[in-house]
């Protein structure tokens, strides 16, 4: 199994395993050049009563490009306060990267409690990660930073360091983790109602998965297909949503 697939799939089985989620969808990925399957887009969930959680995965190998990407999201229920939890691992080439984070549910500008139970936690795995030579923070536009948490930990890497991040995936994975079976104490949600969770989470989506907001769309569009690529889009933007 490459780098980048275990440690996604890694973070991925081990929150389906916890959780009891299982696979809801399976589609493969062909190339919109030559028809040939270049990976799979998957989703996972439960049953209403468990924890609410839907996983979107999605993965794309090219040997051609030298393109080996694999990236999850595990969806907290539409009018929960946990965060989201996100990684991605690519190799491209000799060049290494990955993006792992929790996405805040409400503002955390004007939420200082929500901010320390949630994210304060994660604090000495993220400084960690900065020690790890070989590492260099990632090239993201202003805006990409300010719709993720500043925990966000967004890096290329060289392949040793690559191979060494997977205490930091394991860290942030176990803290949201626990987040999902115990929950955000009530006391610090009740500036927001359950509508106004599914609102701004609608709309934080949107965002995050906007062609105008990430580049990468862009790529998908040509190795996939537009439609393909709107599909994975939308796929993102709703999973566990209700119409």
């Amino acid at each position: 199994m490459s780098l980048p697939r275990s440690l996604c799939v890694g973070a991925l089985d081990e929150i389906a395993n916890q959780l009891g989620l299982a696979e809801i969808q399976s589609a493969e990925l062909t190339s919109a050049m030559d028809g040939s399957t270049v990976g799979v887009h998957r989703v996972l969930g439960g049953p209403a009563s468990a924890s609410g959680v839907t996983i979107v995965y999605v993965a794309m190998t090219v040997e051609a490009f030298g393109l080996d990407s694999h990236m999850m999201f595990a969806f907290t229920p539409e009018t929960s306060a946990v965060p989201h939890f996100t990684i991605d691992s690519v190799n491209a080439g000799e060049h290494y990267a990955f993006h792992l984070d929790l996405i805040p549910r409400i503002d955390p500008g004007a939420n200082l409690g929500y901010l320390d139970h949630c994210f304060t936690p994660l604090t000495e795995a993220h400084d960690g990660a900065a020690e790890i030579e070989g590492l260099t923070r990632a090239h993201l536009a202003p805006r990409q930073w300010q719709l993720m948490s500043a925990w966000m930990l967004a890096h290329r890497a060289d392949q040793g360091a690559f191979a060494n991040i997977g205490p930091t995936v394991d860290a942030y994975r176990d803290h949201w983790l626990g987040l999902v079976r115990n929950g955000v104490p009530a006391a610090l949600t009740s500036s927001v109602t359950p509508d106004q969770l599914r609102v701004r989470d609608r709309a934080n989506r949107a965002a995050i998965f906007s062609p105008d907001v990430d580049p990468v769309w862009a790529q998908v569009d040509r190795l996939l297909g537009a439609d393909v690529s709107a599909d994975i889009q939308q796929s993102l933007r709703t999973a566990g949503t209700t119409a």
